[in-house]
């Protein structure tokens, strides 16, 4: 709790050992387990410094590799120098947020009640499009059971994302199941195609009826430079460029496909969630999905019976930026109960000051928005109970 206000982490990350892959992987899948190395190193330090310049004195984070390529797609070793340059400015090193009681530290200074842990490396691991699909599924057992136990330190306060892939869809109710009775309340997806399927493909109709029957939420998280399709990969080479476009673009193209599909008007109380997106897009593409739907409503008849924006007030939630503007539009638009927040920890993505950012939000918004900004939505969304 943090001056009065009970908060739920909805977006938080393990950074996963790269042990957990040889550990928890069934024996006949370990020797393809994912594993680490370091780029050109027969290359001296000086040799680096006069090809990256002064940044490139600090030990680069070994590449994550899986069959002899990076788990990642278009990540430029100087990206890759820039990351790691970033991380190292942090007060907290990622090697140490390994540990559960970490984070149960750094919840208690910024005043977290519970905190949903997605994943980092296998963000990547279990997006790679094209994986043997049976070798996929064991990948993401794996990782849940990891993080199964990563979360039994305290599983109250350290709430399990269960992570799927999507590349075997007739295994996703079974893995539905499966997570269900570890007492999970969510899975996390990929807002991109897999193997060609959109997330309104009828391929994915049993997941989702999975999804409704356990009361399960559905984050939708991107993960920029992942190898699947994603927003523009195809027309950009840096990071920058391609992590800016693929979170908010992936977002608004998931939405559509799962009206598109049919799944939100069959499945009514099925839970959806976009992370790590941002809630900028939200207010447009909601205006621009309904202007579409007035006059475009015949071919999509059957499977979208409301307005877009409807649909969006009935299912999902969108995690929000601090800084980010346009929230006071959005909240006249579909008003509060759609709406969470996550700190994105402990990604450098955003200044460890996140929490702080977010509770400035009380000068401008009332205490009842807040409570159900930090609280009441997330706490609904990942079935928090109390």
């Amino acid at each position: 709790m943090r001056e009065g206000l009970r908060m739920v982490d909805s977006d938080r990350h393990v950074i996963e050992p790269i042990e957990m892959w040889k550990e928890y992987l069934p024996p006949e899948y370990r020797a393809g387990a994912p594993y680490e190395q370091l780029i050109a190193p027969e290359e001296t330090l000086e040799q680096r410094v006069a090809r990256l310049g002064p940044k490139g004195m600090l030990p680069i984070t070994p590449t994550l590799m899986i069959d002899g390529q990076p788990a990642w797609q278009r990540l430029s070793e100087r990206t890759q120098v820039e990351m790691a340059w970033a991380a190292a400015q942090r007060t907290v090193a990622y090697e140490s947020t390994v540990s559960p009681s970490h984070h149960l530290r750094t919840m208690d200074q910024t005043g977290m009640d519970a905190a949903c842990f997605f994943p980092t490396m296998a963000l990547f691991i279990l997006r790679i499009d094209g994986m043997e699909p049976t070798r996929a599924t064991a990948f993401a057992r794996a990782y849940n059971a990891w993080l199964r136990d990563f979360c039994s330190a305290n599983p109250q306060r350290l709430r399990a994302v269960g992570a799927l892939c999507l590349h075997e869809p007739e295994v996703l109710p079974g893995e539905v199941e499966r997570l269900a009775r570890f007492g999970w309340k969510a899975v996390a997806v990929p807002p991109n195609p897999v193997n060609g399927r959109t997330l309104g493909h009828p391929a994915y109709e049993p997941f989702w009826a999975a999804c409704e029957r356990h009361s399960i939420g559905v984050a939708l998280h991107e993960g920029s430079n992942v190898r699947l399709p994603s927003a523009g990969a195809e027309r950009f080479t840096t990071r920058f460029a391609h992590n800016a476009a693929s979170h908010p673009l992936e977002a608004m193209l998931a939405l559509a496909s799962l009206l598109e599909g049919g799944v939100l008007e069959r499945h009514p109380r099925l839970r959806i969630g976009f992370f790590e997106s941002g809630c900028g897009w939200l207010p447009y593409w909601l205006w621009r999905m309904d202007s579409t739907y007035e006059y475009m409503k015949g071919e999509v008849s059957e499977n979208v019976r409301m307005k877009p924006s409807e649909y969006f007030r009935r299912h999902c939630v969108v995690a929000i930026e601090p800084g980010e503007p346009g929230l006071q539009e959005l909240i006249r638009m579909i008003g509060t109960d759609n709406l969470v927040f996550g700190t994105d920890y402990p990604h450098t993505d955003h200044g460890e000051d996140i929490v702080d950012h977010v509770m400035e939000l009380r000068s401008v918004l009332p205490e009842e928005t807040m409570r159900k900004l930090l609280w009441d939505n997330p706490a609904r969304f990942y079935g928090i109970e109390g």
